[in-house]
C-alpha cells in the first residue's frame, strides 16, 4: 500500500522466481553481500562473487549512515572484478563504468553473458540492422504466422513454431498494436485492452552532494540504502531506493548547464560532489500508455504518480548529509547541500529516461484484466511470448533488470517443457 494507492499483487510468487534469481546472479556475476539489505528476501545461498569494496569517501559515508542507525549495504553489481586478484582481474574499476561502453568487455551485461555465448551455437542467428513492422496471424488468429521485417532496406518474412516477443515495453507493445487484424481489431493480444497500458518507468532523480573537500573517489557506484523502502518510523507509506550513479564531471554535467556556464566551474563542482541516484515506485495506470498514431510512430502518454514518497525521500537524503561526520578542515561547514544534477531544468529523469520501462503488456490468471498468462503467453494466441519488462503488473523500486532476466529463466524452462527438451547438464571440468 503506497500513499498514492496500490501496488498491484503478481500472479506468481517470490518462491517461484527465486531459483531464477540465483541463477542469473551467477551467469551475470552479481557481487554482493546477504544479510546487509534489510529488504532482503529469502535466499538460498549467498552471492556468487564477494561484495565490491568502498573506495575510502564511500566507506565514510557509510559509516556515517550506519552511526544514524541505518543498515547501508554494499549494492550488487554485475561486473568482471576479481578484487583479490587484480592482475587476473577484467575490470580495472575505471571512472567511465556507468553510462558507456566497457571496451575491456568487464560489464556482465547480455551482451557479454548471453549474447555472444548463445551465438556460439549452430543454431542461433543474430541479425542486425533489423526492424520487426508486423506479426501476421492464421485466419483462426490464434496462432503467429509470419514475422515480417525490414533488413537493409529490403522485406523479409520469417516463421517459426514458437514467437517470442522481447523488444521493451514500449516497442513490444507497439508491435502488438501495429499488428491488427480482423480477429485482432485492437491489436493482437489485446481483448482486454491493456495491451499499451500501464506504463511504468519509476520516479527518478539524480542529485549532487557538493562539499567543500573533494571526492576523489574513481569507482562511486558501490553503496545503497533501502531503511526507507517500505517506511519510516515518520511515516507509513513507502519511499524507495537510495543508491549512487557513476562519478559525474564536467561533462556529463555540462548536459543539464546553460551554454554559459563555464567548463572549469561544471568540472570543479563535479569534483566535489557526491552523486545519487533515488528511485520510488510509480503505480500502473491505465491512462499512461503506449499508443500508435495515423502515421504508425510511437506515442507514450504519461502523468507521474504516487510522487510524496519520493519527495520524502530527497528530504530524508537531505537530512542525513547534513549529519555528516565533522570534517577535520571545514567541520560542519564542509556539506554545502544537495542539488539536482540538472541544475538549471530540475532534477528529474524526464520522459525521455525509459531506461526502466516496464508494464504495458502485463500477465495474470484473468485473461479480462491480462494480456498475457502467467507463463507469459498470449491469452488469445497459441504461440506467442513476450518476455521483457512488459509483462510486470507493479515497478517496485529498484532497477528491474535482475527480475526480467530471472522471468526470461523461468520462461525458458516452461519453453523447454513444451517443446519436451531436456535441459542438458553443465559439462564437469577438472583443475590439475
Amino acid at each position: 500500500k503506497h500513499y498514492g494507492g496500490i501496488s498491484p499483487e503478481w500472479p506468481i510468487s517470490y518462491d517461484e522466481l527465486e531459483p531464477y534469481y540465483a541463477q542469473a546472479e551467477r551467469i551475470y556475476h552479481v557481487h554482493g553481500h546477504g544479510g546487509e539489505d534489510p529488504t532482503e528476501p529469502r535466499r538460498t545461498g549467498g552471492y556468487p562473487f564477494p561484495a565490491v569494496s568502498h573506495e575510502p569517501r564511500i566507506q565514510q559515508l557509510s559509516d556515517d549512515f550506519a552511526r544514524l542507525g541505518l543498515k547501508p549495504l554494499h549494492t550488487p553489481l554485475g561486473i568482471m572484478l576479481d578484487e583479490k586478484n587484480p592482475w587476473k582481474s577484467t575490470c580495472i574499476r575505471c571512472n567511465t563504468c556507468d553510462g558507456f561502453p566497457c571496451l575491456v568487455n568487464a560489464k556482465a551485461d547480455a551482451h557479454i553473458c548471453c549474447v555472444l555465448p548463445a551465438l556460439q551455437h549452430p543454431n542461433v542467428t543474430l541479425l542486425t540492422d533489423t526492424k520487426v513492422t508486423r506479426l501476421e496471424t492464421s485466419a483462426s488468429g490464434r496462432e503467429v504466422t509470419e514475422v515480417h521485417v525490414e533488413r537493409n532496406g529490403t522485406k523479409e518474412i520469417y516463421n517459426g513454431t514458437i514467437v517470442i516477443v522481447s523488444g521493451g515495453a514500449i516497442n513490444s507493445a507497439a508491435l502488438l498494436l501495429r499488428s491488427a487484424n480482423d480477429k485482432h481489431p485492437n491489436g493482437l493480444a489485446n481483448g482486454s485492452d491493456v495491451v499499451g497500458r500501464h506504463y511504468m518507468g519509476h520516479t527518478n532523480s539524480v542529485l549532487m552532494a557538493l562539499s567543500k573537500c573533494p571526492n576523489p573517489t574513481v569507482f562511486q557506484k558501490t553503496l545503497s540504502v533501502n531503511d526507507f523502502y517500505f517506511k519510516s518510523p515518520e511515516w507509513e507509506f513507502p519511499m524507495g531506493h537510495i543508491s549512487f550513479v557513476g562519478k559525474l564531471d564536467g561533462d556529463t554535467l555540462k548536459a543539464g548547464a546553460p551554454k554559459v556556464a563555464p567548463k572549469w566551474t561544471l568540472e570543479l563542482m563535479g569534483k566535489h560532489s557526491l552523486d545519487f541516484w533515488l528511485t520510488s515506485e510509480d503505480l500502473p495506470d491505465p491512462n499512461n500508455r503506449v499508443t500508435i498514431n495515423r502515421d504508425g510512430e510511437i506515442v507514450l502518454q504519461y502523468k507521474p504518480n504516487n510522487e510524496e514518497g519520493h519527495k520524502r525521500l530527497i528530504k530524508k537524503l537531505e537530512s542525513l548529509m547534513q549529519q555528516q561526520t565533522k570534517c577535520p578542515i571545514h567541520g560542519r561547514e564542509c556539506h554545502e547541500g544537495l542539488f539536482a544534477r540538472n541544475l538549471f531544468l530540475g532534477q528529474r529523469i524526464p520522459l525521455a529516461g525509459v531506461a526502466h520501462q516496464n508494464g504495458t503488456i502485463r500477465f495474470g490468471n484473468d485473461p479480462k484484466t491480462s494480456a498475457l498468462d502467467r507463463n507469459c503467453k498470449a491469452h488469445e494466441l497459441d504461440n506467442l511470448y513476450v518476455v521483457d519488462a512488459s509483462f510486470f503488473c507493479s515497478s517496485g523500486a529498484v532497477n528491474p533488470g535482475l527480475t526480467i532476466i530471472a522471468n526470461a529463466l523461468r520462461v525458458g524452462d516452461h519453453l523447454l517443457e513444451r517443446m519436451n527438451v531436456r535441459r542438458p547438464e553443465p559439462e564437469m571440468t577438472s583443475v590439475a
